[in-house]
């Protein structure tokens, strides 16, 4: 047996093998699979713009004017109005200097944490951290610390022992998770006193978090205080590609030295101009992330009579509002088993295991939308109750 069929074999047996679903269509809250309509509960899709039909509009018109992609890497030929435009309207959203587009939000991690430091820097990351802020700390050559979650204790003893080095604190806005926030004012006060950096990861809060869904940044009024946001369109804003919002000499910065940004093509025009689509009917329609936010209690409200409550309600003083409800399982084959039960009973929810979640704590990563009717939410907890007991 070849090492690829040996190591095969060893996810079979620990039951951390991963497979793909095939969606065969898709309706707002609702994918067909296997020739069958279901309730959608694992899609990022927080806002339900994906399907917008603005959005909607907009790529497919920025795709008859632009082509399908933009040719180029932005400091070569495929730098389009529309992404100068997209840059702007971010930058006002999210109260900043200057913002630059990244491909993803992938790329964006670890070009921007590449870029901000590097050998003899410390970087200091929270554990449960995405793991392209994970990638992005490794690239840097920098030391990182990795700080226990949330553990402002923990974290002040590693920036006392950077001793006076340049320090990056890293940390997600919303952990994707388990749906908890950083405790981003205090993060930020120890940065002040330690002369450190912060960089904050808004990927899950953009669209969620804060006035207008402008991300926990804005809520707690630290948009000074934060080196670089950074934020994607594959979430709330139903897209595909990301930005580092930011001041002015650190948005040329990158330009000059973040190799994910130089080294890769421009965001395709269709990807820019839904993006932008999303961001101004978000501006315009707050209502949206209000609807987000009744959906998510009508959901635990709809949990907790079925007994089941979703882990790591949040740690910072905002309280528990965003849209990820984690259901603890416990062990690999056991979340699949409920996963797979879901879905015969109507509800595609996914089973997340090692080691994207620490061992023992596989789970049923809940996620909720604008786009969800009530009636579905309500269903689905009698799906997911009904599960429990198998």
């Amino acid at each position: 047996m070849t090492e690829v069929t040996l190591a095969l074999d060893e996810l079979r047996r620990a039951g951390l093998l991963r497979r793909m679903v095939t969606v065969q269509g898709s309706s707002p809250g609702r994918v067909e699979i296997d020739g069958r309509q279901v309730i959608l509960l694992c899609s990022n899709d927080y806002l339900g713009l994906r399907e917008h039909p603005v959005v909607r509009e907009a790529a497919a018109e920025a795709a008859l004017r632009w082509g399908a992609g933009a040719g180029a890497s932005r400091l070569v030929s495929g730098n389009l109005e529309l992404h100068d435009q997209l840059e702007r309207e971010l930058q006002d959203f999210k109260g900043s200097q200057a913002c630059v587009l990244f491909g993803s939000g992938y790329l964006a991690n670890v070009g921007v944490i590449a870029a901000l430091a590097g050998s003899g820097d410390v970087i200091l990351s929270d554990s449960l951290n995405h793991a392209s802020i994970v990638d992005g700390c490794r690239l840097s050559r920098a030391e990182t610390l990795v700080y226990p979650h949330a553990d402002l204790d923990a974290l002040a003893w590693g920036l006392a022992r950077a001793d006076g080095r340049p320090s990056l604190i890293v940390t997600d806005a919303v952990f994707s998770m388990d749906g908890d926030l950083a405790p981003l004012a205090g993060i930020v006060e120890l940065a002040r006193r330690h002369g450190a950096r912060v960089l904050v990861d808004e990927a899950h809060a953009t669209g969620v978090v804060g006035p207008g869904g402008r991300g926990l940044v804005a809520e707690l009024g630290l948009q000074d205080q934060v080196e670089v946001t950074i934020g994607t369109f594959s979430k709330a804003l139903g897209s595909y590609g990301a930005f580092a919002c930011c001041s002015q000499a650190v948005a040329e910065f990158l330009v000059n030295r973040a190799r994910t940004l130089i080294f890769s093509t421009a965001l395709p025009p269709a990807s820019a101009a839904a993006a932008l689509a999303a961001v101004r009917l978000l501006r315009e329609q707050p209502e949206l992330v209000r609807r987000l936010r009744t959906n998510t209690q009508v959901m635990r409200d709809a949990l907790a009579r079925h007994g089941l409550q979703p882990g790591a309600a949040s740690r910072s003083e905002l309280g528990p509002q965003t849209p990820i409800l984690p259901l603890i399982v416990g062990e690999p084959d056991q979340a699949v088993r409920r996963s797979l039960a879901a879905l015969s009973g109507g509800v595609f929810v996914q089973a997340i295991r090692p080691p994207t979640v620490p061992e023992g704590t596989s789970r049923l990563r809940i996620t909720v939308s604008a786009a969800h009717e009530a009636s579905d939410l309500l269903t689905a907890a009698a799906v997911l109750a009904a599960t429990a007991e198998m």
